[in-house]
């Protein structure tokens, strides 16, 4: 894929458009890799149900070590086997509280309640749960809606260069954060990506994390992209990458690995999840760690938000910066992903 940096950005009329959400929902998420869970809130003999993109999703973590992920819904009447706010639940085996068909961990029929009364001959092997691709990378655990995601590892590919050791640690979550933002998902993930703002609108906050922008340092792989400060401390590097489709990996020298994402709900409206891990040593801090971490993406909600309101209002964008170069990076794999539905005319330009 040709991601070359885009000599503009995107036309706002992108970020307005029913059509262009709905082609990304079925033509640019499922391409990608989604974090969904921290691999440690899912203990062996666990199960978990979810939302992603509207989609009911049930983690299973088998006594076999393996996670697994499935569509939660019986295959008899569609019927959840879990909901969300039960949380991670321990579990033995998956019954249905409709009529009691009964599932491994594994998604295998064990048993259908009354099973010589079907009007048809009934085999058990026709009726497994519907599988999605899922994997453990960086502590988190991660799903594919599409059938042919790109491989996670590509996905990853310039976090697992630049910092293949801190991927590979078990980490513990320290805390986790969300909220609802009033703005597109394009504009939250933009504005995570400029590193044009930082020292302007955060001094206090993530510009003392990050030093002084002639410090900056950029590279790019060919999915994701990184900015790399020197720590404050002297004793390492801090690095922030973009991923697509809509996610920031950030780590610390110190060991603590941050995943934010914006994940789509309405035109004008996004959710914003983050999961805060660290060395198990380090659990005491996670709240206080978080509220760090909150102050600044605080001070961005008032910037996206903002940013929606402006969007909505009609404008063309003004020239892109050296330092929002990362911006242009994503929105490039974004529009060669579409370009199709571009040519076709089914996307505005």
């Amino acid at each position: 894929m040709d991601t070359a940096t885009r000599a503009a950005f995107l036309p706002p009329d992108l970020y307005g458009s029913p059509a262009v959400a709905a082609l990304e929902r079925e033509h640019y998420a499922t391409r990608f890799w989604h974090p969904v869970a921290a691999a440690a809130d899912l203990p062996p003999g666990h199960v978990r149900a979810l939302e992603l993109l509207g989609l009911p999703v049930l983690l299973c973590h088998g006594r076999d070590g393996a996670v697994r992920a499935f569509r939660n819904r019986c295959p008899h009447r569609a019927v959840a086997f879990h909901e969300p706010a039960e949380g991670s639940v321990a579990c033995r085996r998956l019954v249905c509280p409709y009529h009691g068909w009964t599932y491994d961990l594994g998604g295998t029929l064990l048993a259908a309640a009354r099973e010589g009364e079907f009007v048809d001959p009934f085999e058990r092997g026709a009726w497994p749960l519907e599988a999605l691709d899922c994997q453990v990378r960086a502590s988190l655990i991660w799903v594919a809606l599409g059938a042919e995601p790109i491989p996670i590892d590509d996905q990853l590919d310039l976090p697992l260069q630049e910092a293949p050791d801190a991927l590979a640690r078990t980490l513990v979550p320290l805390a986790f954060h969300e909220r609802g933002l009033a703005c597109n998902w394009k504009i939250a993930h933009d504005n995570t990506l400029d590193d044009y703002h930082v020292a302007i609108a955060h001094p206090t906050t993530l510009h003392r994390l990050q030093g002084p922008v002639r410090d900056y340092r950029h590279r790019f792989g060919t999915w994701a992209n990184v900015l790399a400060t020197p720590s404050p401390e002297g004793d390492g590097a801090f690095l922030t990458f973009g991923l697509p489709p809509w996610n920031h990996l950030l780590l610390w020298p110190d060991g603590r690995l941050a995943m934010i994402q914006f994940l789509p709900e309405t035109l004008d409206t996004c959710h914003m999840q983050v999961w805060l891990l660290g060395p198990a040593s380090r659990q005491d801090e996670g709240e206080a760690l978080m509220a760090e971490m909150v102050h600044f993406l605080a001070e961005d909600r008032a910037l996206v938000e903002s940013a929606q309101r402006g969007y909505r209002e009609g404008f063309r964008t003004g020239p892109p910066h050296r330092l929002e170069a990362r911006i242009l990076h994503q929105q490039a794999i974004y529009a060669a992903l579409l370009e199709p539905w571009y040519a076709s005319g089914r996307m505005p330009r």
